[in-house]
């Protein structure tokens, strides 16, 4: 199937050519534009709508799990995090809930942000050796 879109093809490429730290922060940043999302819509009263947004975080917090390393020590950690928020997304959904969604987004926020911040240091540590 081909793309017409540009914006469609220009996504495609972007994901295909990331790293897999890049897919990790766009998977972050997916997962905090589906929780603003899912809060708009709840807010808006397009429940159909917030309640896929609200899934594809979850698919995207269950996807990380998955995908975690558990030969390194911090995976665990990082499980029973990508747990939690999924857990909350969950619940958020059933409830409609935009306190619970809030107090989530400040998590995977943070996630996001701390991540892109490694990241930076990384870089920085490759330039200075």
């Amino acid at each position: 199937m081909a793309m017409n879109n540009p914006y469609e093809r220009y996504q495609q490429n972007s994901v295909l050519s990331a790293t897999p730290e890049q897919l990790t922060l766009m998977l972050y940043s997916g997962g905090v534009r589906f929780i603003n999302q899912g809060i708009m819509h709840i807010e808006e009263k397009e429940i159909e709508k917030a309640h896929r947004a609200l899934v594809r975080a979850q698919e995207i917090y269950q996807y990380l799990a998955d995908t975690l390393n558990s030969e390194i020590e911090i995976s665990a950690n990082l499980h029973s995090v990508y747990d939690f928020i999924t857990r909350q997304l969950m619940q958020a959904n059933i409830k409609k809930d935009t306190a619970l969604l809030r107090e989530v987004l400040g998590l995977a926020e943070e996630l996001r942000d701390t991540w892109e911040e490694a990241m930076q240091k990384a870089r920085e540590q490759v330039r200075e050796d």
